[in-house]
C-alpha cells in the first residue's frame, strides 16, 4: 500500500501544482510537510525535476529516512523562511499557520495533498491579507499587509484532485483490487469478526502485485523448495 501511495502522489500532486501555477520547479526549494508515503513520493519527483527538497517531520525515523535519502530536514518554522513551494502531506491540521505566513517569501506557493483543507490554516492567511484575487484556475493570490504575495492552490483542498485529474488508473487499479479483496474477505468472514479495524494480510498485497507484474509482462524469480526450507531453518549457518 505504501508503494502505491508514493507512486501515485509523486505524479498527481506535482501535476496539480504545475497545472495551477505553470511554474518551473527546477532551482526552487520545495518543502514537503511530512515524509510519509505521500511526502516521500513528492520529494522524489520534485528532486527529479531539479528542485531542492526540504522535509519537515515529527517522527525521528521518518526525518532520518529523509536525511539518508538526500534531503534537508528542519522544523517548519525554519523551512517557512526558505521555501518556494510548500506541499503539506501529513493528515494533520495546522501544518502551515499564521506565524509561517508572516515569514514566507514573496511569491511562495502553498498547497495540500494529504488531508482536508485544515492542513493549511486558511483563516490565519485571510486575516493577514489586505487583498485576494484569483490569478489562474485553482490559484489564488493573497497580498499580505506588507506587500508580499502568497499563492494558495485549490482553496487548500487536495491539489492532486482539485487541480489535476487525480491518480493514474495504472496505479489505482491495484488499490481498488485490494479494496475488492477486502470486501470479499468481509463477505466470507464478516459474521465471525469482532467490530474493530483489521489489517489486510500481506499475502493480498503480494497476490495483487503478482497479477500486476504479469499484466506488464514481467517475470520474477521464485524460491526453490530447498530455499524455502532454508529460510525457515534457523539452525542453518550457525
Amino acid at each position: 500500500m505504501g508503494l502505491r501511495q508514493r507512486v501515485r502522489h509523486r505524479q498527481s500532486t506535482l501535476d496539480g501544482v504545475l497545472r495551477a501555477t505553470s511554474i518551473l520547479l527546477a532551482g526552487k526549494t520545495v518543502v514537503t510537510g511530512g515524509y510519509g508515503h505521500c511526502g516521500r513520493g513528492i520529494a522524489e519527483r520534485a528532486r527529479g525535476l531539479g528542485a531542492s527538497v526540504v522535509a519537515t517531520e515529527i517522527k525521528a525515523t521518518q526525518a532520518l529516512k529523509a536525511i539518508l535519502e538526500g534531503h534537508r530536514v528542519m522544523p517548519m518554522d525554519d523551512a517557512a523562511r526558505i521555501g518556494d513551494v510548500f506541499i503539506t502531506a501529513t493528515g494533520m491540521k495546522d501544518v502551515l499557520v499564521g506565524r509561517h505566513f508572516d515569514v514566507l517569501k514573496d511569491g511562495a506557493v502553498i498547497c495540500n495533498t494529504g488531508h482536508y483543507d485544515c492542513e493549511i490554516n486558511i483563516g490565519d492567511l485571510e486575516a493577514r491579507a489586505k487583498g485576494r484575487r484569483t490569478v489562474r484556475p485553482n490559484c489564488e493570490e493573497f497580498t499580505m499587509k506588507d506587500g508580499r504575495r502568497i499563492y494558495l492552490l485549490a482553496q487548500g483542498r487536495l491539489v492532486n484532485l482539485a487541480a489535476a485529474e487525480g491518480h493514474p488508473s495504472e496505479v489505482m487499479d491495484m488499490s481498488f483490487a485490494n479494496q475488492y479483496l477486502a470486501l470479499c474477505k468481509l463477505a466470507k468472514e464478516g459474521k465471525t469478526l469482532d467490530k474493530k479495524v483489521y489489517q489486510l494480510p500481506p499475502e493480498l498485497d503480494q497476490e495483487i502485485a503478482g497479477v500486476k507484474l504479469r499484466t506488464m509482462g514481467i517475470a520474477i524469480d521464485k524460491l526453490s523448495s530447498e530455499q524455502v526450507a532454508y529460510a525457515s531453518d534457523y539452525s542453518a549457518g550457525t
